[in-house]
């Protein structure tokens, strides 16, 4: 007794397919008893449709033709529980976006579109009746990454009572704005903001800090990680280091300084910057003259509180979590092979934003005097070239970066305050400035602090006579621009954090074109993976600015704190079964499942798999790696699969 419902979406799928053809089609299939078209099936109206012709016609399956089971599964399962009938008797047909979206000739999409639903029916008569289980929520949440938005979630979920562990590859949590001088647009200090919230995590007792550490290895499902989390050997002991920073006045070994953006010079052994959380030296090994050639332990003799450990090793910290929040923020685009009329990295006068804003800060190299690198001396003429590795396509960077326009605009306003005789000339593309007060900020880089604007692209950079020169056009006035720069700041592109699509497939989560991670729906699932229980924040799902990531790091929170207040959540019943009778013992399924789900057990006189319910998330592998083909996956069986192949097929 099977109920075929075709949504006609408005016009979304009535426009290019005919559903009352598709309608009729469907009362010829067999088992089919009543098939109708509704306008708009997810409405209430038309869930009051589905149950009413539920309970008067005694079906016992429902067909849904309409949009992606991502979109609605859920729904029509709640309403034909409601009328009584098992949640799982139900097909979801997707005729929007396999045919609708992506054909314009009604009669060929119409066609398509009854196959298909024959192929549900297909299934569907085939399904059987299911039941949910129920499995114990681990109460503890992870979240990877201690940028601005990590460090929101985190305090947000501490704050609620559940306890957070809280990782960061780094030695020092703060991520890309802790390197920031000031903030757009109230020009206010981000240490001043930053800082306390970093200490609050340090303080905070339900929140464990892990720096210098990573993801390994990730197992289980929603409600139930168990993760393996590698906390790299810095050579100091933690609960030792007073961070008085005698270790790095006196080691001899010279290393890049990555959180000034390389714009100085830093020791082997090290702490990033005044306000770092925890206030503890790293060592890397790479730059340490004692692993390099065997002789120096200076920073060993010199520590007085005995913090120095050469023999440290890394060690791996496995536990269990209910729910994840990635938070890995972002990388800068390395534009130096990418665009070579720019010098490709050979001009030390050409740098990118963030190694200047570490020149503008108080707190960097040169104590916020802006200089020059190639000779110290401090420019006059400065140009910001907007849109490098992105908004371009031709090195295959479409997406625009969402904050160059006005991290353009900061800096020439800061450029001016601290240069007052100083000139800033801005190419730029389009200004997009859609934040609140952000426009009027953009503006009053022009009308208060004389930054010249200049809509075009730039094609050359090159120098002469101990300038640069920059060559450009001018496309409102459509004329060729050429100024001679002190030093050039390139508004270089976000891409994802290193490592970002490493910990993705840990995770099992998605990635977009550009590397970031990819929401469940832009629009009903803008924190949440389409992998349970694992949650977005901040810039690794894409390029956004402070107040952007912050309120994404806050709804994830709330999120988890959702999850996490539950005893018990409800488990998926379409998991794989053993047809122990015929099991050879080959454990091939057990293998490959990445779950953990499938154990020996001792069974007809032999060793068999068995499958653990409660671990099992459905994802197939089993099924098709078993040689005699004896495990199957329920809703998903052998049978129903072959059915709707020979419905295609006929």
């Amino acid at each position: 007794m099977i109920g075929v419902f075709v949504c006609q979406c408005g016009t979304n799928i009535a426009a290019t397919v005919s559903t009352d053809r598709v309608v009729q089609a469907a009362k010829s299939m067999l088992g089919v008893v009543h098939a109708e078209s509704i306008q708009y099936t997810c409405s209430d109206p038309g869930q009051r449709a589905i149950i009413d012709a539920i309970q008067q016609k005694g079906l016992t399956r429902v067909v849904m033709a309409g949009c992606s089971p991502r979109m609605h599964e859920i729904t029509f399962r709640r309403a034909i529980g409601r009328a009584g009938m098992n949640p799982f008797m139900l097909e979801m047909v997707n005729i929007r976006e396999q045919c609708s979206w992506i054909h314009s000739g009604i009669d060929e999409t119409t066609e398509k579109a009854i196959d298909l639903v024959r192929k549900g029916v297909a299934r569907v008569r085939r399904q059987k009746p299911l039941q949910p289980g129920s499995s114990p929520v681990a109460r503890r949440a992870l979240v990877i990454g201690a940028g601005v938005a990590g460090i929101q979630a985190a305090l947000d979920i501490a704050d609620a009572g559940i306890p957070v562990t809280l990782v960061e590859k780094s030695p020092t949590i703060g991520g890309n704005m802790a390197r920031l001088d000031k903030t757009f647009p109230t020009l206010d200090c981000s240490s001043c903001i930053l800082t306390p919230r970093m200490v609050e995590v340090k303080q905070h007792e339900n929140i464990k800090l892990m720096v210098n550490s990573e993801v390994e290895k990730v197992r289980g499902y929603i409600g139930n990680f168990e993760i393996d989390i590698r906390k790299k050997a810095s050579c100091v002991i933690e609960e030792k280091c007073t961070g008085c920073l005698i270790c790095q006045e006196k080691c001899p070994s010279k290393a890049p300084d990555d959180f000034n953006a390389c714009a100085g010079e830093s020791k082997a052994i090290s702490i990033p910057f005044p306000q770092a959380v925890p206030l503890v030296a790293s060592l890397r090994k790479e730059y340490c003259r004692l692993f390099i050639s065997g002789k120096c332990s200076v920073c060993q003799k010199v520590c007085p509180a005995d913090a120095i450990d050469y023999g440290q090793e890394d060690t791996v910290v496995t536990e269990k979590f209910g729910a994840v929040v990635v938070a890995t923020g972002f990388g800068l685009y390395d534009w130096k092979q990418s665009y070579p009329t720019y010098g490709m990295g050979m001009y030390p006068d050409v740098i990118n934003a963030l190694k200047y804003e570490r020149l503008l800060s108080a707190s960097g190299p040169t104590g916020g005097h802006i200089e020059r690198p190639s000779d110290g001396k401090e420019p006059r003429d400065i140009v910001f070239i907007s849109c490098i590795g992105s908004r371009d396509e031709s090195v295959g960077r479409p997406q625009c970066c969402s904050i160059g326009c006005m991290y353009m605009a900061k800096q020439a306003i800061l450029t001016k305050e601290h240069i007052p005789d100083s000139q800033s000339y801005i190419f730029y593309i389009d200004v997009r400035a859609a934040g609140k007060g952000y426009d009027e900020f953009a503006r009053r880089a022009q009308t208060d602090f004389g930054a010249i604007y200049i809509r075009g692209r730039v094609g050359k950079i090159y120098p002469r006579g101990g300038k640069l020169v920059v060559m450009g056009t001018d496309t409102l006035a459509g004329d060729q621009v050429e100024i001679e720069a002190d030093l050039v700041v390139l508004a270089t592109g976000l891409t994802p954090a290193e490592g970002a699509g490493g910990l993705a497939r840990r995770l099992n989560i998605s990635t977009d074109g550009q590397g970031f991670m990819a929401e469940g729906h832009p629009k009903l699932k803008p924190v949440e993976t389409n992998t349970g229980g694992v949650f977005l924040a901040g810039a690794c799902q894409g390029p956004k600015d402070i107040p952007a990531s912050v309120a994404q790091a806050g709804a994830a929170a709330a999120k988890v704190i959702g999850l996490l207040s539950r005893e018990e959540i409800e488990t998926s019943p379409m998991v794989a079964e053993v047809n122990q009778l015929k099991c050879t013992g080959c454990f091939k399924c057990r293998d490959v499942c990445p779950y953990g789900a499938i154990e020996n057990q001792d069974a007809m006189g032999g060793q068999v798999a068995h499958v653990i319910a409660s671990l099992c998330q459905g994802c197939g592998l089993c099924n098709v790696a078993c040689p005699p083909g004896v495990i199957s996956l329920k809703g998903y069986t052998d049978n129903q699969l072959i059915a709707e192949v020979v419905e295609v097929l006929r």
